[in-house]
């Protein structure tokens, strides 16, 4: 799970993994955008891995 939240810059892929866990943590602020579906698709994978999401 350590390597999937720092697959790219903080706090992209912790706010993702949050939202997919249905806590609603809201947006990122500018320079930050949103997670993309790679870094998506790495955070889903190791919380599927882990038992958290299924």
């Amino acid at each position: 799970l350590m390597k999937a939240l720092f697959v790219t810059t903080n706090p992209i892929p912790v706010k993702a993994a949050l939202n997919m866990l249905g806590f609603a943590v809201g947006g990122l602020r500018l320079p930050l955008v949103e997670a993309n579906s790679e870094v998506e698709e790495v955070v889903k994978r190791a919380l599927v891995e882990l038992g958290l999401l299924k």
